[in-house]
Parts: structure tokens; sequence; C-alpha cells
């Protein structure tokens, strides 16, 4: 029998139209977006459905717009494959994705996790609002080389590692000038391609310092319970059970770097052989493959 673990994505996997087939088609995935809207106060289904990709892929609209849209896909994996679902032994989410990861372990239910995201969305865009920032994705170098260019390219600014996604594929966070710095050095240092991201601003570095005491604030107030299966954190790459260790490392989250690599062959090393991920894009997929080519992983909305 497979080891199946669930992956669900993080911000960048949004897209105009994701999960409106589905809302139409599934009662339970229109219930998530009805309850939503009554949460957040705004229609996220119009901004999900017709965008713009503008509006759409602002932080404060993409972090619920994922984490809505990935538990309409749970929704659905439940109603055609409950077997996959019950079966399903760990779980993990990339960055916004691990509170994702967290409802579904039965840790946080539907309503405290929107309304954490979407207080983690409106304080991240805060922060970036305040320091003009970014991320850039690097291709084809390894992390001793990606953090030579970071003290190249830097030059007197912030620039570090922010997501070691897999081998060949790291993303590093900064001041503006930094990241453009960044992305014109890079191929001369070797890398195959360098991609801006399109994000709001430095997440995964102390440029986030300030989102830190407003997430912590509202994690004070949200009942959390031990998971009922093992949840991957982003920080370590380790499982953690006890509510208060949780609610600290998704406060250190927003300001360390993500360690998704490290939590995938931490997945591997307990013998997870099946990977879905469960949520918009085909994103966690590519890099698992990058990991381990002989890991199967199934989409449930691409």
């Amino acid at each position: 029998m497979p080891k199946i673990a669930f992956l669900f994505p993080g911000q960048g996997a949004q897209r105009v139209g994701m999960a409106q087939q589905l809302v139409e088609s599934l009662p339970a995935a229109k219930d998530l977006f009805d309850r939503a809207n009554q949460i957040l106060g705004y229609d996220l289904a119009a901004i999900c459905f017709g965008g713009p990709a503008e509006a759409l892929d602002s932080t404060v609209h993409s972090q619920p717009a994922l984490f809505v849209a990935s538990l309409a896909a749970l929704a659905q994996l439940r109603a055609t494959s409950p077997e996959v679902v019950n079966s399903c032994a760990a779980a993990a989410g990339l960055s916004l994705g691990e509170y994702s990861a967290l409802v579904f372990a039965g840790s946080l239910d539907f309503e405290s996790g929107l309304r954490l995201v979407q207080e983690r969305g409106r304080a991240m865009q805060a922060a970036s609002d305040a320091s003009p920032s970014g991320m850039v994705g690097i291709l084809g170098l390894e992390q001793s080389q990606v953090e030579a260019l970071c003290r190249e390219a830097a030059g007197g600014e912030l620039l570090q590692v922010a997501n070691l996604l897999c081998p060949g594929n790291i993303a590093v966070s900064g001041t503006k000038e930094a990241c453009r710095r960044a992305a014109e050095m890079a191929p001369s240092m070797g890398a195959m391609k360098a991609v801006p991201l399109a994000v709001a601003g430095a997440f995964h570095t102390p440029i986030m310092q300030p989102a830190v005491d407003r997430l912590a604030g509202a994690l004070a107030h949200v009942d959390i319970r031990s998971p009922r299966i093992p949840v991957i954190s982003n920080v370590d790459g380790l499982a953690h059970s006890d509510p208060d260790e949780i609610r600290a490392m998704l406060v250190r989250q927003v300001v360390s770097p993500v360690m998704w690599e490290a939590s995938m062959r931490s997945l591997l090393k307990q013998g997870f052989d099946c990977f879905y991920e469960v949520g918009p894009g085909r994103v966690l997929r590519g890099l698992m493959k990058r990991i381990d080519r002989a890991a199967a992983c199934h989409g449930v909305l691409d």
C-alpha cells in the first residue's frame, strides 16, 4: 500500500478562474466560498473567478483565495476519492499552504484559519509597502553558490536565501535594488535563469518583521489543537504537535527561510511515496519530481 501525504500550495499558485468549476458542480466547495465571503466581508469568489489578475495577485487577496481554493480541492477529493483522504498520514504546505494543511489535520477550524490568513496577508502587505522589496527565483545553482551571489549582489542592503525549494531552485529575498542586482549577476555566476517573482515584498526575511507582532497577536487568540496527523513545518522540516510550538513556528515562518526540500526529504525518509498536490497549479509536483523522481505525484485542482 502506498504511504500518502498531502501537499498544499502557497502564494504564486493562484490564477483567475481557479476552483470555479468546482463551485459550480460541488455544493461543499460552494459552501466554503459562501462562508469565506461572510467571514472576509467581501466577495472572494468574484475575485477568484473574475479577477482582474492584479486584484487576485495582491497579497491581501491571494492568501485567502489560495487557502479557500485549496480546501475546495480537498472537498472534491473527499467526494471523489474518500479512501485517499482517509489514508493520508501526513501533510505539508508551502508557506501559506501550511495553514491549509493545519485545517486538514484538525489543528485549526476553517473560520479561524481563514481569519489568520487574512490577517497574515494584510500584515505582510503592510510590511512590504513600508519597505520596497521583492524576491527572485535562482535556477541552476546550489545553495552555497546562491549564498555567494547574495553576498556579491547585496551591496550593503539585505539579500538572503528565502525558499529552499528543490535542487537547483532557490528563491532569494531582499530590497528592490539588491534583487535587481541579483537577477542581473546570476547568469554570470552560472545560473541558468533568474526570475523576479510576482510577490509584494521580501517574504521570509527580517523585512517582514513588522508583520510578526500582528500575526503573533492574532495567533494568541486562536484555538489551536494538536493535529491528528503530522504536519511538517516550513521552518525546520519537522512535525510539531504542541499547540504553542505550532503558534511559534507560524510566527517564525514569516521571517525564516522556507525549508521545502528538507520537509519533502523528511517525508520521503519516513517512507511516504505517494503525494497529492491539493490546490491550484502544478508547482509542488514539479518540485517533488526534482527531489525524488520515483515519488508518485497527483494533482487535484490543475
